[in-house]
C-alpha cells in the first residue's frame, strides 16, 4: 500500500534541529512518507546560523517536478525561501499542484538570524500566501509581514485578520513569544480556534516552527480537516518540546521521536 506522501520545500539545517531535517523527522514520526525540495544550504548549529547559500531556481523547479510528477503528493509544506525569485517560483509550482499547502513564512531563525531577504517579503505577501491552505507565522513573522506588534491575545486576532488579507484560507498565529500559556490562534475569518498548552520550562526549542507546520501538513495529507490537523500538530509539538534535549553549546532541538521512546 502506497503511504501518505508529504513534500517539504525548505532549507537544510546542518545541525539537524530545524529545516528539512526537522520536517522529514516529523513526517516519519507521524506515519507519512516525507520528500524534499532543498531551497538553501545553511551552516547551522545550536549557537546560530553561520552561513546560508541559496540554490538556483532551476534546481528548485527540477527537484519539485521530479517528485510531484512521478511520486505525487498529498500535502506540501514550505519553509525557508530566501529570495523573491525563489518565493515566486515556488508559489507558481504550488498553484499548479492539487494538494493542500502549509506555508511557514520563515523570516528569522530561533537565534535571530535572518533567513529571508527583505526584498522577498513582498513576494511572500503577494504570491506565496495566496496559495496557502494554512499560513503559520510566529509573532516576529507577523510583524515582518504586517507591521503589527502583537503583545496580547487581542493583538493575535488583529494579526490573523491582517494575514488573511494576503489570501491564505486559514491563518495560524503562533503566540509562543507571549508570556503565560503557549497559545495559538487558528482562524479562517469566520470561526476561531484557540489552542492552549501549559508553557514548558525548556529552552531546547530549536525547530518548533518547522515541526508544527510539517505536522499540520501530515495531518492534512491524511485527510484531517484544518482544525483537526492543527490540534493534532499542537499536541505533537508540545510533547516534542517537553522532551527537547541539550545538544551543543546553545539551544537544543525538540525531540521528534518522543512518542517512540
Amino acid at each position: 500500500m502506497t503511504p501518505v506522501r508529504v513534500l517539504t520545500v525548505a532549507g537544510s539545517d546542518s545541525g539537524g534541529g530545524a529545516g528539512i531535517q526537522a520536517d522529514l523527522k516529523t513526517m516519519m514520526a507521524l506515519g507519512t512518507h516525507g520528500m524534499s525540495v532543498i531551497t538553501a544550504v545553511t551552516a547551522q548549529n545550536s549557537l546560530g546560523v553561520q552561513g546560508a547559500w541559496e540554490l538556483p531556481v532551476e534546481a528548485i523547479r527540477a527537484q519539485y517536478r521530479s517528485v510531484v510528477d512521478d511520486i505525487g503528493v498529498q500535502a506540501v509544506k514550505t519553509g525557508m525561501l530566501a529570495s523573491a525569485p525563489l518565493v515566486e517560483a515556488v508559489a507558481e509550482l504550488l498553484a499548479g499542484t492539487d494538494a493542500p499547502v502549509v506555508v511557514d513564512p520563515v523570516g528569522v531563525s530561533k537565534h535571530g538570524d535572518s533567513l529571508l531577504a527583505a526584498s522577498a517579503l513582498d513576494s511572500v505577501r503577494t504570491t506565496l500566501l495566496r496559495v496557502a491552505t494554512v499560513a503559520t507565522p510566529n509573532l516576529d513573522e507577523v510583524t515582518q509581514l504586517t507591521g503589527l506588534e502583537v503583545t496580547d491575545e487581542a493583538g493575535m486576532s488583529r494579526a490573523a485578520e491582517a494575514v488573511l488579507r494576503f489570501g491564505p484560507r486559514w491563518a495560524l498565529i503562533k503566540g509562543g513569544h507571549l508570556s503565560g500559556d503557549a497559545v495559538d490562534l487558528l482562524t479562517d475569518g469566520t470561526e476561531e480556534h484557540w489552542l492552549r498548552a501549559t508553557r514548558l520550562d525548556n529552552r531546547h526549542t530549536h525547530g518548533t516552527g518547522c515541526t508544527l507546520a510539517s505536522a499540520v501538513a501530515a495531518g492534512l495529507a491524511k485527510g484531517l480537516t484544518v482544525p483537526e490537523a492543527v490540534r493534532a500538530a499542537k499536541e505533537y509539538v508540545t510533547g516534542a518540546i517537553a522532551a527537547g534535549f541539550a545538544l551543543g553549546g546553545g539551544i537544543g532541538p525538540v525531540d521528534h521521536a518522543w512518542r517512540q521512546r
